[in-house]
């Protein structure tokens, strides 16, 4: 047990383990990673640990601790326990983070399924039914309810900002040289709900966004009302027949 005052008074015979502590470091260690003594500290009454520089090239900074303690009036130091420790150099593995906030976009591949989030902030309650046929039918057909969850207003313009600012925008290459927006296209289909007033989907077998979500001022060149200049007929001069021409055969 500790003093009150919280001091720990130095172990002469925890102190000189030193050989005993290496001994137990090289019991468990790499041959050749136990390096040289870096001290050694009390950790409570007849309790220490010596700290050895670990030379592994796999742990750079990292120290072999092995705590050594001794009963009352024994004159010699017995191996409590030895560990592989981070010393203040050390190289760290980064902070560990929960599969739902490792996940990136794309991640999801055949076979996986996402971890189901019941307090999720872009999605709501959907569409309960009211009994009146006429109302339900509406519900369900025009706004495509009748899911447990929806996306709440958060999630509209979470998706929109991320749809806005990807691949099928306004701040594209593909966009700022196209003839003409998506909002004039014919091939342009929009979208139902809120979403209608930015974006729409790409219809035409032609273009890099066939399929896709694409705002009304993205563009593209297979725009349905683009014509791209003809090329100038190829003008090639007719073959000129020499009669007079003479070929020597050895």
């Amino acid at each position: 047990m500790a003093p009150k005052n919280g001091t720990v008074k130095q172990d002469k015979v925890l102190a000189a383990a030193v050989d005993l502590a290496r001994e137990a470091a090289e019991s468990i260690a790499t041959p050749g990673t136990v390096g040289e003594h870096v001290r050694v500290t009390m950790d409570g009454e007849r309790v220490a640990t010596h700290y050895f520089e670990c030379t592994s090239r796999a742990y750079p900074g990292w120290l072999w601790a092995v705590t050594v303690a001794r009963v009352p009036r024994q004159k010699f130091a017995t191996v409590s326990e030895t560990n592989l420790v981070p010393g203040d150099a050390a190289m760290l593995s980064p902070e560990w983070l929960p599969y739902a906030d490792r996940l990136a976009p794309g991640d999801i591949g055949p076979g996986d399924i996402t971890a189901f989030v019941e307090a999720d902030p872009l999605l709501e309650a959907g569409f309960e039914a009211t009994g009146e046929e006429d109302v339900d039918e509406m519900a369900f057909f025009e706004l495509g309810l009748g899911r447990p969850r929806v996306l709440s207003g958060e999630g509209r313009d979470d998706a929109a900002q991320r749809w806005y600012d990807g691949d099928h925008g306004p701040h594209t290459e593909l966009a700022e040289q196209a003839p003409a927006p998506c909002s004039t296209c014919g091939y342009f289909v929009p979208m139902s709900g809120v979403l209608r007033q930015v974006f729409g989907v790409c219809a035409s077998a032609w273009s890099p966004s066939d399929g896709t979500v694409v705002s009304l001022d993205h563009g593209c060149g297979a725009h349905s009302e683009a014509d791209a200049a003809p090329p100038k007929p190829e003008h090639i001069d007719p073959p000129v027949l020499d009669e007079f021409a003479i070929d020597l055969v050895q």
